[in-house]
């Protein structure tokens, strides 16, 4: 009957201590709060940043295109002024 009790005492007591543990687990702190709101931040900016640079990197291509075609125009130019100049 005693070795029963005390099944029964430590299983009361076990039972207890899990209710408790699993009730710690579910409240957030302030600091758990603040933390998700600093990852989500963070990860927004990671996100605003990525489209950032991959706007400048489609800018960046645009002037290279436009720079290039100068180059050839300009190219164009000199050889043209360049045979005007040698039939003169």
């Amino acid at each position: 009957m005693m070795k029963f009790q005390m099944t029964i005492g430590s299983a009361v007591a076990l039972t207890a201590l899990l209710a408790a543990l699993a009730g710690c687990q579910k409240q957030e702190g302030p600091a758990e709060t603040a933390g998700k709101k600093i990852d989500q931040a963070v990860e927004k900016s990671a996100e605003k940043i990525d489209q950032a640079v991959e706007k400048t990197g489609e800018k960046i291509e645009e002037a290279k295109e436009k720079v290039g075609e100068t180059l050839e125009k300009a190219d164009a130019k000199l050889k043209d002024a360049t045979r005007s100049d040698e039939k003169k």
